[in-house]
């Protein structure tokens, strides 16, 4: 095996023995020795099913791979057996390197120990030495963040809390591989924010296998991905190539006897634009409702401690006081801080992201200071105005990142950083498609 190819599966196959009755697995551990000893052909009691047949791919070293397919594809025996907790039944499938792993929820923890006791039992199981794991525990603990629940048995904690310290655990180990199956659709905004900020650092030193139905995710964080189909290889190819050939599979499987062709892209001239459009209403009554919640005091990031953030809040530009917005508004944006030092070249921004730390929108007070600048004296606060339309967004929590900066766009210092200064929720959203929604003013069909 190539010294940079980590993992390498050649023709993996898995089949379990499937049994229609309780008795039939009694037969089969008997009669088929019985008849075999008398000279009979022997006869099976089970049927097979292949979870996986004749699976071919290599990943290399630092690669980020998603493995996508429906639910009974094979993902998971895929998973387990790269992770040894299960053996396959044919093939050859080599690995090089140090793996961790999050797979079903809870596994490899014993419901009856407590937490710190399950973090050392999982840490040696991992490859951890005791000695290693005492000088890691407070790093993992405080990583998973679930206070006194640590030294109460496993059995009672919910399932946030379950992956939150499964996930802790695996980010302490060191490895080299880190197999991750759908394990960040548990849990809250913050620590989705934090699973995602690791899982960003790690990928600049180690390979990442990833799991998800949700393709965004996959393309946004895997290079390439794997497509299995009731347990075989479909398709191996760039995560995008692979989500889009998917995402047509999966619209032809419900669209019966229509064929979803590809369609070959096209140069297109933009049509006429009516301007009036913009001063009407919605056409569409989306439904959104977004509600905030500040964070400043329990958001991760980092401070040099020459400037520091107060305040982050978002209101309608109407000045109509309310905490509920709807999407399609005017809003405005401020950041509030003080100064610690002198700044010559003051720089305030935010950006918008989702559960899986995607920027989604933002901006910064350069283009305002570029044009009149601004010096901050030591002991001065300053304020940053952003007024926007509020796009309309998916249900969800979404996490504000607010800096406060001294520099230029291309050479500055982050003075500080919060990467959840507030997390707006939204919820009863009609958004239906992408990443966010844009207020659409007509609507129409008609006959031509």
């Amino acid at each position: 095996m190539s010294s940079d190819v980590v993992i390498k599966v050649e023709n993996l196959s898995k089949c379990y023995q499937i049994y229609e009755k309780p008795q039939d697995r009694l037969k089969q551990s008997i009669l088929p020795k019985i008849l075999s000893f008398i000279g009979d052909s022997s006869k099976s009691y089970f049927r097979e099913f292949w979870a996986l047949k004749n699976v071919s791919f290599e990943i290399r070293k630092g690669e980020t791979v998603g493995i996508i397919g429906r639910n009974g594809s094979g993902k998971s025996t895929l998973l387990q057996l790269i992770c040894g907790t299960l053996n396959p039944s044919d093939g050859k499938l080599l690995i090089n390197g140090k793996v961790a792993a999050l797979l079903e929820l809870g596994s490899g923890f014993n419901p009856e120990f407590t937490g710190r006791e399950n973090v050392f039992m999982n840490a040696a199981l991992l490859g951890l030495t005791i000695a290693q794991t005492n000088h890691r525990y407070d790093e993992i603990v405080k990583f998973a963040d679930i206070g006194p629940f640590i030294d109460q048995p496993v059995k009672t904690y919910s399932s946030g809390m379950m992956v939150r310290l499964a996930f802790s655990v695996i980010a302490h180990v060191d490895a080299d591989i880190l197999v991750i199956d759908e394990a960040l659709a548990v849990g809250d905004a913050i620590f989705t924010q934090k699973c995602m900020r690791f899982i960003r650092e790690f990928q600049k030193k180690g390979t990442l296998l990833f799991v998800s139905h949700d393709l965004a995710a996959v393309q946004n964080l895997c290079s390439r991905a794997v497509w299995l189909d009731q347990g075989t290889l479909r398709m191996n190819s760039d995560s995008k190539s692979v989500a889009v050939d998917y995402l047509r599979f999966i619209f032809q499987e419900s669209s019966e006897n229509l064929e979803l062709s590809k369609i070959k892209t096209l140069d297109a001239s933009p049509n006429d634009v009516d301007l009036q459009l913009a001063t009407k209403s919605p056409a569409v009554d989306y439904g959104a409702r977004i509600t905030t919640t500040e964070q400043i005091g329990q958001s991760g990031g980092w401070s040099t401690g020459m400037a520091e953030i107060t305040e982050v809040t978002i209101q309608r530009a109407d000045g109509i006081c309310s905490h509920v917005f709807e999407g399609g508004e005017r809003v405005i944006l401020r950041i509030k801080a003080c100064a610690y030092k002198d700044i010559s070249n003051p720089i305030l921004g935010f950006l918008v992201r989702d559960r899986l730390g995607q920027d989604l929108f933002g901006e910064n007070s350069l283009s305002f200071t570029d044009k009149s600048p601004i010096k901050i004296c030591n002991g001065e606060k300053f304020e940053g105005e952003f007024a926007f339309q509020l796009p309309m967004l998916p249900n969800g929590d979404y996490a504000v990142m607010a800096s406060v900066a001294d520099g230029s766009l291309v050479d500055n210092v982050q003075h500080h950083w919060l990467n959840e200064a507030l997390i707006l929720h939204v919820s009863s959203s009609k958004v239906r498609w992408g990443l966010c929604g844009v207020v659409f003013n007509k609507v129409q069909l008609t006959k031509i």
